[in-house]
């Protein structure tokens, strides 16, 4: 059984989380930041039940977003890093330090097979490759 406090806690990092992606993103980027705070919160030392929920909850839509590339402008939905900031009232340089905690923490990386929305996905320019003895080579070459 889970411990209540990582519980509580949990459940008010969703409700923040949530109510940014209602608020500026899209059903999407909710169900990747619910599945990225239910996944922090199975480590064996969960790790925001130390620090500010405001800083983890910017955080994890920072780190999402900076593997689905949310800031650019050329992308839908969009937002920036002021944005993100605002809405949690926190400091950019916080956020982005808590974002590159959550990344390392969790391994992602661009075109994250996980954590990634299906847009890019399928944009993914290693769809169309493969490895052959360790060569990368075009899967159209590949009869």
């Amino acid at each position: 059984m889970k411990d209540p406090k990582i519980v509580e806690k949990q459940d008010e990092l969703l409700e923040l989380v949530k109510g940014f992606c209602q608020d500026k993103l899209d059903e999407e980027y909710e169900r990747l930041s619910i599945k990225m705070v239910e996944k922090l919160g199975r480590k064996r030392t969960v790790p925001f039940m130390s620090g500010k929920l405001v800083v983890w909850a910017a955080g994890i839509i920072h780190a999402l977003g900076t593997i689905n590339f949310l800031f650019d402008k050329n992308s839908q939905p969009y937002a920036t890093v002021h944005d993100i900031c605002e809405f949690f009232g926190t400091a950019q340089s916080t956020t982005s330090q808590k974002s590159k905690v959550i990344r390392d923490l969790l391994k992602l990386g661009y075109f994250d097979s996980e954590f990634s929305t299906a847009s890019l996905q399928e944009r993914n320019p290693f769809n169309h490759v493969v490895s052959i003895n360790g060569l990368i080579v075009p899967s159209g070459m590949i009869d």
